[in-house]
């Protein structure tokens, strides 16, 4: 079995297949190892979501994206980034989790998975920032009814469900669980819904809080869950609700541990920014390359798929560049 390669690409979402894209333009042997599906954390979002980026704006390698509407829709986005990888025949293996990196005298690193092993000249780590939730760390917030992740309203229909949260994964769960006849309660740490917003939703879940549709408590925390009710720390003191389930949208973080493991160096302020270089993608580690979500720390809110996609482009340059040196040494 061959396992050696130019390159190896830790991630199957967007920029990693546009990684591949572009190793495979410039005639580099690459494989995408991803832990679980293809685009995993596009397969988790809300069944039901629409993109704030336009279609054209998501497109990878310069492959059109049609969409119905003007803002694409999860199953539309599945299902381009599928035919994306297929028709182009990308190399990946899902389920497959990359455990561990290491440098080599030889092969410069050796990359270890949950099925086999690896031996590539370059990495780049493309794995986004969805699987590690950032935890409000309270009593029962390991209760089966507390999730961090929101799929369907269904589910929740003729429920009490709190939902924790302000930003647009909040927004949507509530006004979602609302419409299919839940009874919902938010609870917002600020003092107004999140400015980030989509504009075509801001609207409507301001006017169910306003009409009391919706209630929400802001400037307030939740401080402890049970099994038929919540404690909500307002600005009036503590204050009791009967609660079925809590959907805690409190934002995601990517594995800064997986990025210590490796050597790659972070910053120490809160944001805990992965080093590397703007541009070339290259981090402190000669050949490990960041590119998407995952450079941006903390501030996940900084990159997205329309304004990372070209780090593949960065990455790969680099690369070749790179590899002329040696051939011309």
């Amino acid at each position: 079995m061959n396992n050696h390669y130019n390159i190896i690409i830790i991630g199957g979402g967007p920029i990693g297949l546009a990684c591949a894209l572009e190793a495979k333009k410039a005639g580099l042997n690459y494989l995408i190892i991803e832990k679980g599906c293809l685009v995993n954390s596009l397969y988790n979002y809300p069944m039901n979501m629409t993109f704030f980026s336009t279609s054209e704006k998501i497109e990878i390698g310069e492959i059109p994206f049609v969409s119905n509407n003007i803002k694409p829709t999860r199953p539309e986005a599945l299902e381009y980034y599928r035919r994306v990888a297929t028709s182009n025949q990308l190399k990946i293996n899902l389920q497959e989790k990359v455990e561990r990196v290491k440098q080599t005298a030889k092969h410069n690193y050796e990359v270890v998975t949950s099925k086999n092993f690896y031996y590539a000249q370059n990495v780049i780590i493309a794995t986004g920032f969805y699987d590690i939730p950032n935890l409000m760390n309270i009593s029962g917030e390991d209760l089966p009814k507390v999730a961090h992740y929101y799929k369907d309203p269904h589910f929740y229909a003729m429920q009490k469900v709190l939902v924790v949260g302000a930003a647009n994964s909040a927004v949507d769960a509530a006004l979602e669980t609302f419409r299919k006849g839940a009874e919902v309660t938010m609870v917002v740490k600020g003092p107004a819904i999140g400015e980030r917003v989509k504009y075509w939703v801001k609207p409507d879940i301001e006017n169910r809080i306003k009409e009391g549709s919706i209630k929400a408590y802001f400037n307030s925390t939740v401080t402890a869950i049970r099994g038929k009710d919540v404690d909500i720390q307002t600005t009036d003191g503590i204050v009791t609700v009967p609660n079925d389930y809590v959907i805690a949208m409190t934002g995601y973080q990517p594995n800064f541990e997986f990025l210590k493991n490796i050597g790659i160096e972070l910053s120490d302020d809160a944001d805990l920014c992965p080093t590397y270089n703007p541009d070339t993608m290259e981090t402190n580690l000669p050949g490990i390359y960041l590119a998407g979500v995952v450079c941006g720390g903390m501030n996940t809110h900084v990159w997205f798929i329309e304004n990372s996609r070209v780090h593949a482009e960065k990455v790969v340059k680099d690369i070749v560049v790179k590899n002329s040196k040696l051939e011309d040494a």
